[in-house]
């Protein structure tokens, strides 16, 4: 990234501002703005997360809040209520107290000298969750949003099921916030009722994975700030990117085709990241772009914006499997609306164990295949979201395939490009009322190297309805589609298009409660690809994107030596098997301010042989905050194991101010399984 330091706007900087909500709670912000907005105001842009701006994340908000407060804006950097410096406790995630908040703040905002009274959000994940939900209630100063790795639907496309499975990741978001949640204030900010602040965030917390069990299926928790529930609230412009590599692709191509306002999409090859940030490479100029947007929707400028493609998407070429990427070869396409008209189906009818070009499907015989995964399966699967720290793509998929179903193409004779979702139709069976099809999409070069391109999940008693799953009657034959995740790639003449079927996918997925026997049969089973032509003139007139910049961030000294870990281990006595997942950010200093953070957290996966009884996940963070004669550290756990009637969740939470436990709670909670 270059850094730049000189901008078209002299800044000024204030640290610490309270903006005070209706019930008295205070909020904390920080602000870059013009010096020249004293005199002549400006818009101004808000991002409001959960996650500290006066340490955590101030090193990545200086690179772009100051970056576009040098080009003219009011950039406004707000930590949600019960968070960093902020008053009020955090109880879940995109409440009803959260967006009403939001909406103060706007308001707050477009009443301050320096505000011309038009604002915009931007952010990434919970940011961008906050723009979205934010805007769909229509505050009046908001003119327009700029969201990164977000999604419509909180239920069907969130980190927390998945096609009515639930993914690992609702416990790891959960472990993830019962951290955050509870870390301290800032004495230096708030000074000594730092300590009453701290007590009242440890008395309300409470792990966040207890609602989310709860709640298996679609409902009035999950529909509350899902836009997918009415897209015509969202009336203003939106810029909207996530990258393939992200658990959040989906969400991208489903807001173009279903908003009625004006909008742009973006993907990239990146995983959880802001684009200027993009790992995997090529990071994009996305701040210029950014700012762009903003001069356009908060200034009137006639930039042309809103010039070519609807959608621009990174076309990946083939890539050996890895778990880390350092750049994805490919280029960049364009496509005039979405869906678009470049995109057409090609089906691929499930034949004679492999997939096969379209035929006479009435005359052809009905063979069946049978499948039971073992609970290794998955194992290589990387993570839901990847956040590419530690590695976390998925590793080669040859071993994943020895306990699954396998259905490929022959050899390609020409090169075959798509773009979107893939979906498979297949009629199957099972002996158990509760079962998962879990469906991998691969690219397998001559040599036989299997890379995982996308795939999908669905909890076969989900196969009707999200509301109101049923179970399925052992032995009757059902026809159901799973949706694969969206996705741009390339795949070259010689390689074949490889799919894979299982009955788990642990532990990505969180099993079914017992093993489970599927049969799946050849007619009327499908795959669907949604191909793209490789010779589109569009593409070759594309304006590039600039190269990535940013403002330089602030001195950081390390104290002690990060740490990052992805080990898979079997023990061939005990057959007990463990993925250990580890993130250790060290000890660090942040010189702006004096205070030191330390950020370990660790998940580890385990399983004993075939013994669906024995599947645990466990999640514990350490938070360490301290400048001299202040330490403090808060340190959570959160274990999940369940039977085939329950999940078990035992927690724990211990809080120690200069090495001595001050606080220590632990839950012990047991909640039924609703055909999960």
């Amino acid at each position: 990234m270059r850094h730049v330091d000189r901008l078209p706007w002299a800044i000024q900087e204030e640290k610490h501002v309270t903006i005070p909500m209706a019930d008295g709670v205070e909020l904390s912000a920080r602000i870059w703005r013009p010096t020249a907005s004293d005199a002549e105001p400006v818009p101004a842009v808000l991002e409001y997360i959960p996650y500290r701006k006066n340490d955590l994340t101030s090193t990545r908000d200086a690179i772009h809040h100051p970056y576009i407060a040098g080009h003219g804006y009011a950039c406004v950097r707000v930590d949600l209520r019960g968070t960093g410096e902020s008053g009020g406790v955090l109880l879940d995630e995109y409440l009803e107290q959260e967006q009403s908040d939001a909406e103060s703040v706007l308001a707050w905002i477009a009443e301050q000298p320096w505000c011309d009274g038009n604002t915009g959000m931007m952010g990434i994940s919970w940011g961008a969750f906050a723009a979205l939900q934010t805007a769909a209630r229509r505050p009046p100063s908001l003119r327009a949003i700029c969201i990164a790795s977000f999604t419509d639907d909180r239920y069907a496309d969130d980190m927390h099921y998945l096609g009515g499975a639930m993914l690992s990741d609702n416990l790891a978001e959960a472990g993830t916030m019962f951290a955050y949640a509870t870390c301290p204030p800032d004495p230096a900010v708030v000074g000594e009722r730092w300590r009453e602040m701290w007590r009242e965030r440890l008395d309300a917390a409470r792990p966040w994975v207890l609602e989310w069990l709860r709640h298996p299926n679609r409902d009035d928790y999950w529909r509350h700030a899902s836009l997918s529930e009415d897209y015509s609230a969202l009336r203003c412009p939106v810029l909207a990117s996530s990258g393939w590599a992200d658990g959040y692709s989906n969400a991208v191509t489903r807001l173009l085709s279903h908003v009625d306002v004006p909008r742009k999409g973006l993907i990239g090859p990146w995983s959880h990241k802001l684009p200027h940030l993009g790992e995997p490479g090529p990071a994009i100029g996305y701040l210029q772009e950014v700012v762009r947007w903003w001069d356009h929707w908060l200034k009137g400028v006639d930039n042309g914006v809103m010039d070519g493609p609807m959608l621009r998407a990174w076309m990946q070429e083939s890539v050996p499997p890895s778990t880390s990427y350092e750049e994805r070869p490919g280029r960049w396409v364009g496509e005039p609306s979405w869906p678009s008209p470049n995109v057409g189906e090609t089906v691929l009818p499930l034949r004679d164990g492999g997939l096969g070009e379209p035929d006479d499907e009435e005359n052809r015989d009905d063979r069946v295949h049978t499948v039971q995964s073992p609970l290794s399966v998955g194992q290589f699967a990387g993570k839901w979201a990847s956040y590419n720290a530690p590695p976390d793509l998925p590793y080669d998929q040859r071993e994943e395939d020895g306990g699954s179903l396998v259905f490929q193409t022959a050899p390609l004779d020409r090169r075959v490009e798509i773009l979107g979702a893939p979906a498979v139709v297949v009629e199957v069976s099972a002996d158990a009322p509760v079962a998962q099809l879990n469906v991998r999409l691969s690219d397998v070069a001559p040599d036989g190297r299997s890379t995982r391109v996308t795939y999908g999940v669905l909890n076969l008693t989900h196969r009707d309805s999200e509301e109101t799953p049923e179970p399925l009657e052992p032995g009757r034959r059902y026809r159901v589609r799973v949706p694969l995740h969206s996705v741009a790639q390339a795949f070259p003449p010689g390689h074949r298009i490889r799919l894979s079927l299982s009955t788990s996918y642990w532990p990505l997925v969180w099993p079914a409660p017992a093993p489970t026997l599927l049969s799946v049969y050849e007619k009327g089973s499908t795959l669907t690809l949604p191909v793209r032509p490789d010779d589109v003139p569009e593409d070759k007139a594309l304006r590039p994107f600039g190269e990535p910049e940013g403002c330089a961030p602030p001195a950081v000294t390390r104290l002690s030596e990060p740490e990052q870990a992805w080990t898979v281990s079997r023990d061939l006595v005990n057959y007990r098997s463990v993925l250990d997942i580890v993130k250790d950010r060290g000890l660090q200093r942040h010189e702006d301010n004096g205070i030191e953070t330390g950020l370990r957290a660790c998940e580890k996966y385990s399983w004993v042989g075939e013994d669906f009884g024995s599947v645990r996940g466990e999640s514990a963070w350490e938070m360490r905050f301290g400048r001299d004669g202040w330490d403090v550290r808060v340190e959570t756990r959160t274990v999940l194991t369940s039977d085939d009637e329950a999940f078990q969740v035992d927690a724990t939470l211990d809080g120690f101010e200069n090495g001595h436990r001050v606080f220590s709670r632990t839950w012990n909670e047991r909640i039924g399984r609703d055909n999960v």
